[in-house]
């Protein structure tokens, strides 16, 4: 027996939000019924698209529809806390994007009004629910790639440019959530470095680094003030490397097994020809949208009561990993433990 179809309320139809409102308005599991936003021009391109969608300024029409089981927020950062928490109170299960909040203490309350309240809140780290990150996840736990050495990330690109939170808050939590997930474990220290060029007070380019257990490092380079848009996750173990390219248009995972030089050379020609390189192998993944396996996953919870797997809690770490890193940033690079 087929289930109902869930009523859903969007909160943010800006650029990242309007996404959600396309892939919502596609899912069979769900009516979508309402659209927030402050923004004329973003409720003027929802009504012109999904003109079924009933569109408004005031949060407060969805809250007191009974009929809406859930809300996405999809708001600024700072922003969250607040919407979500009206949204909890209201009896709505939210997907929220990434990160959770901009403080722990704020995430920690979500988390708990959540559980008081039974229901469903989830993350959007939506790199957890892209194939290439699935298989790499199933490579490294059947050990294909050895032990795990160190892993970085680069995550660059000219733009959007944010006024509310700096590059590391805005983008890191994605590389965060990739190697806590591909690890499946929490680092124990993190260090971050960065500067402001466009503004002095907030960071457009930070390097982050993760100190996780069994001696393994994570690198995270992020700026939304570079040349080229950059979306890279390198693993390197003691038996193969690993790639992932979210800009390759196919071929996003490749496995490469490589041999370093050897030998002494009389020229610098011969020593660049000298270096030889293993197979490389890039596995057939399914073509899926990222974000609508995610939106799939968050309204399977939803019907089946089940947490997700980027759940409310999942979410605090990453912000406490965060906030941690946010402190190293303005204390010269310290190392933090967590």
């Amino acid at each position: 027996m087929a289930k109902e179809a869930i009523n859903i309320g969007i909160v943010g139809a800006g650029r990242w939000g309007f996404n959600y409102v396309r892939v919502f308005s596609e899912m069979k599991e769900a009516n979508l019924e309402w659209c927030c936003d402050l923004k004329d021009e973003n409720l003027q391109k929802v009504k012109e698209s999904f003109p079924s969608v009933k569109t408004t300024k005031d949060l407060n029409d969805i809250l007191n529809d009974s009929s809406v089981a859930a809300v996405c927020v999809s708001t600024p950062a700072m922003d969250h806390f607040k919407t979500v928490k009206l949204c909890l109170q209201s009896g709505k299960h939210v997907l929220v994007e990434k990160p959770l909040t901009v403080k722990s203490r704020e995430s920690e309350q979500l988390v708990k009004l959540a559980k008081e309240k039974n229901r469903i809140l989830m993350v959007g780290h939506i790199f957890l629910f892209n194939t290439a990150v699935q298989e790499l996840k199933k490579l490294i736990k059947r050990g294909e790639l050895g032990d795990i050495f160190y892993m970085y990330s680069e995550r660059t690109g000219l733009g959007p440019i944010r006024n509310d939170v700096n590059a590391m808050w805005d983008l890191a939590p994605h590389d965060i959530s990739i190697f806590c997930y591909l690890l499946g474990n929490m680092p124990v220290a993190v260090s971050a470095q960065g500067l402001g060029g466009l503004r002095s007070n907030i960071e457009d380019v930070v390097f982050m680094t993760l100190k996780f257990p069994d001696n393994i490092m994570a690198h995270a380079h992020v700026s939304w003030f570079d040349p080229k848009k950059v979306r890279r996750t390198v693993v390197v173990g003691s038996n193969k490397m690993a790639v992932f390219d979210d800009m390759e248009p196919e071929k996003k995972l490749k496995i490469i097994n490589a041999n370093e030089p050897y030998g002494f050379y009389k020229t610098f020609k011969e020593f660049q020809n000298a270096v030889q390189y293993g197979d490389t192998v890039a596995p057939e993944l399914k073509q899926a949208e990222p974000l609508k396996a995610e939106v799939q996953h968050f309204l399977d919870c939803v019907q089946s009561g089940r947490q997700p797997i980027t759940d409310g809690e999942s979410g605090l770490q990453v912000v406490r990993i965060l906030e941690m890193a946010d402190k190293s940033l303005h204390n010269n690079g310290e190392m933090i433990n967590l």
